[in-house]
C-alpha cells in the first residue's frame, strides 16, 4: 500500500476522487497509527510519520468512501498528569464525517480496570467500539437555496427525528424514525399547514448510548451525549451507516428547503460522551486529554459545569478550531440554517466565569459563514453563575426561560406576576434592550423537550419519572404546572374542559407575544408523556408523538380541535405585523404615524388605564392590552410605512368569570377573533361585533382577542 506525506489541513479524512488524506491533532502522542479496518475484523496500521504543529498526516491513494478507520495513539498514560494515551484503544476521528456501528459496552472500551481504576487497561477496544468512515463529499444540491427567513417571520418547531416520525400513520414502516421521514410529504405537509418556518432538530450529531442506561435496558433518546461533531447520527439513517447517513440527511435538508422550511440543529459543544475520569476512552480522551478537556487542579479529574462528567476546554485553540470547523461544515456542506447551543453558558467559560468577551464569541462574531446563520443560546449551565438569560452578545438570540416561567405562573394563578408578564408579552425589553438587541432576541416557549409537554403541564402537579429507574429523583421538581384539580388522567368533563382551555391559553399567549415563538413537537395535538418530565432515556411510545387519527376528536386526548386552533393562531400571527414587531414598543404615540394614540396601552378589566397600584396589586390577574396597528415604528423592506389592524388582548387568569369593558377612545367597533373559552377557540365565520364601552364576560382562565381593521 502506497502512503504519501499528505497535508496537515483539513483535519479528518478528505476524499478527493483518487484517495484520501488523513490528518489528526495530538500533542501528547509519541506516535500515531492510522488503522484501516476490514470487514473480516482485521486492520492495516499505517504510522503517520509526517507532523506539522502536532498534526499527524498522510495521504493514502485508493482509499475510497465507505472505508472504516480509526487511530491508535502511542504515548504516556499518566492520569496524574492529565495524560491518558493508550494504543490498545481504537479512537474515533474527531473530524469523522460519518461513524459506523455502536458501542458494545465492556471493560475493553475503558482505559482502566473496573476492579482497579489506577491500573491501565490494555484490552483491545476495536471489536467493541464505533469506527470512523471516509465519506464522499459530493452531492447534487441542484438549485437548493436557504430560505433565510427573517426572525420576525420565524416560527420554530422543536422536534426529535425519531420521536416526531416513529408513529406517523402516513409514513412507510421502513422510513419511520429516520432522516428520510423528515423529507416525506406527510411530515412536510403537516409543518407547512401549521405555519412552521424552521425545524429545530434535537441532537443529530453522532451520540452514544450511555453504558449505565444500556445496562438498565434504556437508551439515550434525546442524544445530548455527542462523540462526533461532524457526523450525522447513524441510527437515524434508513439504509446504511457507511456514509449513507450523510446523503440521507442532505436529502432531508434539500426537501425541507424546497418547502421553505429552515433546518436548525440543537448542538452540544459543551461536553462529550467520554464522561469523567471513570468514563470510556473513545476519542478525545485518548488523543490528547489535557488539550480537549477542562481538568481540575488535580489533573486526574474533570471540571464539570454541564452535569455530564466533563466540559470541553474553551481556551484551547484546538477545541475552538474543532467547534468552528464543525459549525462551518454543517453550514457549507450540509446546508443547515442555524444552531441552538445546548448549555451555551459553558462555551463562554474561557477560564472559570461566564465571560461575554470569551474567545468563542469573538470567533463567531467575525466568522463570515457562522455569523450569518441563526444562533440561538440555551443561556445557562449547571456551573456557578451559569444562569445568563439576557446576557449573551448582540448577535445571539436566546431561549427565554423567564418567558416560560412567567407565562406558566400567570395561567396557574400565581400572585404578583402581572407586571413581569407584561414585559414578557412585549418582548422582554428588560433583558434585551440595553445591549441594542430587539424583541426578536427572545425565543419564546412554554414547553420544550425538557420538562412536561403541553398536555402534562395542565394535567400534573408533580413529576412521575419512575420509568427512568432513578426512583423519581431525576428531573425538575418545580414545574410551575397545575393539574386543574385532578392528578393525571381523568374522565371528569369539567376538568377536561378546563385543561383544554388552559392549553389554548398557552398556545394563544405564545403566538400573541412579541419575540420568536417555538412550539414543541406534538403540543399542537396535546402530546402526553404520562407525567414524565425527563424523558431523555425513553426511546419508546412514552416519548414518541402519538399522531391523531383522522376521525379522532376527543377533548381529553390528542385533539384535532387543538391542532386547528394552533394553526389558526400561527397564521393570525403571520398575517399581522403588529403581533411580530421588530422594535420594542414606545408606550407613546409614534412620530410620523399620524395617530395620536400610543402604540401600546394597558387597561384594567373595567376599562381604566393601568396605574402603578394596579400593577403592584398581589391579586391582579387580568388585564387588557391595546396594540395599535397604525403606530408601527419600523419601516418595511423598502422603507415604506407598515400599517396593520389593531388588536385588544384580554387576559382573565383569575379563577372566576370577569366582566371586561371595551376601552373607549381606542376604536369604535371590534370583532371577536379568538375566544379560548370556545371548544375550537376561534369563532366560526365572522365573530361577534362589540362596541367601545360594551361589556364582555370572560370565562375564568380564558382570553379573548378583538380585532379592528386599519
Amino acid at each position: 500500500m502506497q502512503v504519501w506525506p499528505g497535508e496537515a489541513y483539513p483535519l479528518g479524512a478528505t476524499y478527493d476522487g483518487a484517495g484520501t488524506n488523513f490528518a489528526v491533532f495530538s500533542e501528547a502522542a509519541d506516535r500515531v497509527e492510522l488503522c484501516l479496518l476490514h470487514d473480516d475484523g482485521s486492520e492495516t496500521a499505517i504510522e503517520l510519520r509526517e507532523s506539522d504543529a502536532f498534526v499527524r498526516h498522510a495521504y493514502v491513494p485508493g482509499i475510497m468512501p465507505g472505508q472504516r478507520y480509526g487511530f491508535r495513539v502511542h504515548g504516556p498514560y499518566a492520569p496524574e498528569r492529565g495524560l491518558r494515551c493508550n494504543s490498545a484503544k481504537l479512537l474515533l476521528d474527531p473530524y469523522a464525517r460519518a461513524i459506523s456501528g455502536s458501542i458494545r459496552w465492556g471493560e475493553e472500551v475503558y482505559g482502566y480496570h473496573f476492579d482497579d481504576p489506577d491500573r491501565r487497561n490494555d484490552l483491545d477496544s476495536a471489536p467493541h467500539t464505533m469506527t470512523s468512515v471516509v465519506v464522499n463529499p459530493y452531492f447534487d444540491w441542484g438549485d437548493d437555496r436557504r430560505p433565510r427567513t427573517e426572525y420576525h417571520h420565524t416560527v420554530i418547531y422543536e422536534a426529535h427525528v425519531k420521536g416526531l416520525t416513529m408513529k406517523h400513520p402516513g409514513l412507510p414502516e421502513e422510513l419511520r424514525g429516520t432522516y428520510a421521514a423528515l423529507a416525506h410529504p406527510a411530515i412536510i405537509e403537516h409543518l407547512t399547514e401549521l405555519g412552521v418556518t424552521a425545524l429545530e432538530l434535537m441532537p443529530v450529531h453522532q451520540f452514544v448510548n450511555d453504558h449505565r442506561l444500556v445496562d438498565m435496558g434504556l437508551n439515550n433518546y434525546w442524544g445530548y451525549n455527542t462523540i462526533g461533531f461532524f457526523a450525522p447520527h447513524n441510527a437515524y439513517a434508513s439504509w446504511g451507516d457507511r456514509g449513507q447517513q450523510v446523503l440521507e440527511f442532505k436529502s432531508a435538508v434539500k426537501a425541507l428547503h424546497e418547502a421553505g422550511i429552515e433546518v436548525i440543529l440543537d448542538v452540544v459543544y459543551n461536553h462529550t460522551a467520554e464522561g469523567n475520569h471513570l468514563g470510556p476512552t473513545l476519542s478525545f480522551k485518548g488523543l490528547d486529554n489535557s488539550r480537549y478537556y477542562r481538568l481540575t487542579d488535580d489533573p486526574r479529574y474533570y471540571m464539570d459545569t454541564t452535569g455530564t462528567g466533563n466540559s470541553l476546554l474553551m481556551r484551547s485553540p484546538h477545541v475552538l478550531q474543532l467547534i468552528m470547523d464543525s459549525l462551518r461544515y454543517w453550514v457549507t456542506d450540509m446546508h443547515v440554517d442555524g444552531f441552538r447551543f445546548d448549555l451555551a453558558a459553558t462555551l463562554a467559560r474561557q477560564f472559570h466565569e461566564v465571560d461575554r468577551l470569551s474567545s468563542f464569541f469573538d470567533l463567531v462574531q467575525q466568522d463570515p459563514v457562522v455569523s450569518q446563520v441563526k444562533l440561538i443560546a440555551e443561556p445557562w449551565d449547571v456551573g456557578e453563575g451559569g444562569y445568563q438569560v439576557g446576557n449573551f452578545p448582540p448577535l445571539w438570540t436566546e431561549w427565554n426561560g423567564k418567558y416560560r416561567d412567567t407565562v406558566r405562573d400567570l395561567w396557574r394563578g400565581e400572585q404578583r406576576t402581572l407586571a413581569e408578564f407584561a414585559s414578557r408579552l412585549t418582548g422582554s425589553s428588560d433583558l434585551y434592550q440595553d445591549d441594542g438587541r430587539r424583541p426578536l432576541a427572545s425565543i419564546n416557549f412554554v414547553t420544550c423537550h425538557d420538562g412536561f409537554p403541553l398536555h402534562d403541564l395542565v394535567a400534573y402537579n408533580d413529576k412521575h419519572n419512575e420509568a427512568n429507574g432513578e426512583d423519581n429523583r431525576d428531573g425538575e421538581s418545580h414545574n410551575r404546572s397545575w393539574n386543574c384539580g385532578v392528578e393525571g388522567e381523568t374522565d371528569d368533563p369539567d376538568v377536561l374542559r378546563l385543561r383544554a382551555r388552559q392549553m389554548r391559553n398557552f398556545i394563544a399567549t405564545l403566538m400573541l407575544s412579541q419575540g420568536v415563538p417555538m412550539i414543541s413537537h406534538g403540543d399542537e395535538f396535546a402530546r402526553t408523556q404520562g407525567g414524565n418530565n425527563n424523558a431523555y432515556c425513553q426511546d419508546n411510545e412514552l416519548a414518541w408523538v402519538e399522531w391523531p387519527e383522522e376521525d379522532e376528536d376527543s377533548e381529553g386526548g390528542p385533539s384535532r380541535e387543538l391542532l386547528a386552533f394552533t394553526r389558526a393562531m400561527v397564521w393570525l400571527r403571520r398575517n399581522h405585523p403588529v403581533l411580530r414587531r421588530r422594535r420594542f414598543f414606545h408606550g407613546r404615540p409614534v412620530e410620523g404615524t399620524h395617530d395620536d394614540l400610543s402604540d401600546i396601552a394597558w387597561f384594567t378589566p373595567d376599562g381604566r388605564e393601568m396605574t402603578q397600584r394596579d400593577w403592584d396589586s398581589a391579586q391582579a390577574s387580568a388585564l387588557t392590552v391595546f396594540l395599535n396597528g397604525n403606530a408601527i415604528s419600523e419601516p418595511g423592506a423598502r422603507g415604506e410605512r407598515i400599517t396593520d389592524d389593531s388588536f385588544l388582548l384580554m387576559f382573565n387568569a383569575s379563577p372566576k368569570p370577569l366582566e371586561f369593558v371595551i376601552p373607549v377612545n381606542h376604536g369604535r367597533q371590534w370583532e371577536v377573533v379568538v375566544d379560548t373559552a370556545l371548544p375550537d377557540g376561534v369563532p366560526s365565520d365572522t365573530g361577534p361585533k362589540v362596541q367601545a364601552g360594551d361589556r364582555l364576560t370572560l370565562t375564568d382562565r380564558s382570553m379573548t382577542v378583538l380585532q379592528r381593521p386599519v
